[in-house]
């Protein structure tokens, strides 16, 4: 594909290879959503641009707090932080977003594949293994 958004002939790609995140950034996006507050703040940041300042406004901590959170979601790159004068703007980002909600739907489809194969496995032993009785039991 071009810049301008045309296909060029004979040129094709996969997009899930090309949209697939790394070990390391995925580490850095979950470690940054297993926060309540910076998950608010993704939340509330998706909407359109905020200031860090008027994050800080909604939650019982300090600016430098929310700073601090606000540094951990942009090192993980789900939100980027532009100054606009005096002021730090956030805005989250919805590439960023994209790929790390496929890569929890990938690790979502492998694990339904695993307790699907466990469950087969299960029937199997379970119409497998014959019921004999015991001494003392009636046949």
């Amino acid at each position: 594909m071009t810049l301008a958004g045309e296909r060029r002939p004979g040129l094709s790609y996969n997009q899930m290879v090309v949209d697939r995140v790394s070990e390391d950034a995925l580490d850095l996006m979950l470690h940054a959503l297993a926060d309540a507050t910076r998950r608010d703040i993704v939340r509330r940041s998706v909407s359109g641009e905020l200031s860090v300042s008027r994050l800080a406004d909604g939650y019982a901590m300090s600016f430098a707090a929310v700073q601090k959170h606000v540094a951990v979601l942009a090192r993980a790159g789900l939100v980027s932080k532009i100054r606009r004068g005096r002021e730090h703007l956030v805005l989250a980002d919805p590439r960023a977003l994209a790929q790390a909600r496929g890569a929890l739907d990938a690790l979502e489809a492998e694990w339904r594949g695993r307790v699907a194969r466990m469950s087969g496995l299960l029937e199997n032993i379970s119409t497998e293994v014959e019921v004999t009785p015991t001494k003392g039991q009636d046949a």
